[in-house]
């Protein structure tokens, strides 16, 4: 199949009204942040999940979302890059509204489970929200609007704490799943609606089958391996077999990658320094800092029962109303990051916001018992979370062509959903080594929250390093000006 490849038309996009414009950016801020608002609301549901369905597997209840998004990303961006980013965006957003409304409805964990692995195929509209905000919107307003979408987060950390307290105290956890469900919904109205289909496509390319069954697979393996390891023994057979079989699955992926004429992520893209220290560190910065809700909200939010668990055994409600001002600095750190973007190295923002939730995570190693310290530890961290998330798609702007876009945002959110996997799954083993299960449930005492934290510190900390590898690239200025017309 053959598809012309085209620039942006910025004569069209200069022409297109201020205010068609902002309905574009609001479209695609409600689609791209409800990946997150889904995040928020499924980490203060999962204490209520693991309670009323007696399970020591609640770690699934997250953890299957975003193993299913990232088995199936690569497929979604390779589409999205040969047939449309507006069609795959909307098919993205209907089986996610599937996997909702079965969640919703189910009776037991499995079926949840299985509604909660379908409705991870929205993930893909985060990196293609991002893409298709270059394709459509004149060059002034990429930067501004990238700042938006990604600072959107912040609106989601104040807003979705206080949604999710009110679902979930007077609804229970049933009430946020269908809040899930009604909300991927008016998401696919909007951009069926309101934006535009893309320009940009791929002159000519069809999907690499082979190569996205051995990625997801080689990734599986390896998240579901971590996950059983405590279970199975971390020296067994089992689980030496399946880390074994996820190198040789990934080992098979880049030599498959080498060869096909048409791969997922092409090594002409990937093998850029500018690219691949990008992809690295803000994939490590970012995923770790996603996996951070794990250790905080079950904290906040699982009882107090003395012996058995160090929960605060906050309500829902009472956990928005504590942590809104930590809600206050991410936006603080977002937006403020997407205005200087064009005027600072990116590589400093990076750095600054990564350094900063290392010391606020630090802090809060040691100071994680009560409504104040939480805020102390959060507001630091808050600040530098709002950085990290703002810029990751700025650098990703800055160091691939229009072209490449979609594929480059897929590749960053692919490798920062597998960090974040890992680092989730990583957490509840470490919180459970300090753990105790009543009544099928598992509960955690402080020491596990404690060194929940450290790991999260740790992590960080490795992606703030990460920079020093980075050359200096295009300014943000330089990579949004209009591509040649194609001859």
């Amino acid at each position: 199949m053959s598809h012309t490849q085209t620039a942006p038309p910025q004569a069209d996009k200069r022409s297109r009204s201020t205010s068609r414009n902002v309905l574009v950016v609001g479209a695609l801020l409600w689609t791209v942040q409800l990946v997150s608002l889904v995040a928020a609301l499924s980490g203060v549901a999962q204490a209520d999940v693991a309670i009323r369905f007696r399970t020591t597997q609640i770690a699934w209840f997250t953890l299957m979302t975003l193993l299913s998004g990232t088995f199936f990303l690569p497929f979604m961006v390779k589409g999205a890059a040969l047939f449309g980013k507006k069609r795959a965006l909307l098919v993205a957003t209907g089986l996610g509204f599937a996997g909702d409304l079965l969640a919703a409805v189910a009776t037991d964990y499995r079926t949840l489970l299985l509604g909660r692995g379908i409705a991870g195929l929205y993930a893909a509209t985060m990196p293609i929200g991002y893409a298709i905000t270059r394709d459509i919107l004149p060059r002034r307003w990429v930067g501004i609007a990238s700042g938006i979408l990604a600072g959107g987060v912040g609106l989601v950390a104040f807003g979705g704490p206080f949604l999710a307290g009110w679902l979930l105290d007077d609804y229970g956890f049933r009430g946020v799943l269908w809040f899930m469900a009604v909300s991927t919904a008016v998401s696919f109205v909007l951009v069926a609606a309101l934006v535009p289909e893309s320009p940009v496509r791929e002159r000519a390319g069809r999907m690499d089958w082979t190569g996205g069954i051995l990625l997801g697979a080689g990734v599986t393996a390896l998240v579901y391996a971590v996950g059983e390891g405590t279970d199975w023994g971390w020296g067994s057979g089992r689980f030496i077999a399946f880390v074994a079989g996820s190198a040789l699955a990934l080992l098979a992926f880049v030599l498959v990658e080498r060869r096909v004429a048409e791969p997922l992520f092409p090594p002409s893209m990937t093998r850029r320094r500018p690219v691949w220290t990008v992809l690295l560190a803000t994939s490590v910065a970012a995923g770790s800092l996603s996996a951070v809700g794990v250790v905080i909200q079950l904290l906040v939010l699982m009882p107090k029962i003395p012996h058995v668990s160090d929960g605060l055994g906050w309500s829902g409600t009472h956990n928005a109303v504590v942590t809104s001002p930590i809600s206050a600095m991410i936006i603080i750190g977002a937006v403020g990051t997407g205005w200087v973007a064009r005027r600072v190295d990116a590589r400093i923002l990076l750095a600054a916001g990564a350094a900063l939730t290392v010391l606020g995570y630090g802090i809060g190693t040691q100071l994680h018992h009560n409504g104040p310290q939480i805020v102390g530890m959060g507001v630091i961290a808050g600040l530098g979370t709002g950085m990290v998330v703002a810029v990751v798609p700025i650098m990703i702007i800055e160091v691939v062509t229009p072209e490449e876009q979609a594929l480059a945002n897929g590749a960053q959110t692919l490798a920062q959903g597998v960090a974040q996997i890992i680092v989730s799954q990583l957490a509840f083993v470490v919180m459970a080594q300090h753990g105790v299960v009543l009544k099928g449930t598992q509960f955690y005492l402080d020491a596990g929250f404690t060194n929940g934290l450290w790991l999260v510190v740790g992590c960080c900390a490795f992606g703030m390093l990460l920079v020093a590898l980075m050359p200096r690239s295009r300014s943000l200025e330089e990579a949004a000006a209009p591509a040649a017309p194609a001859a």
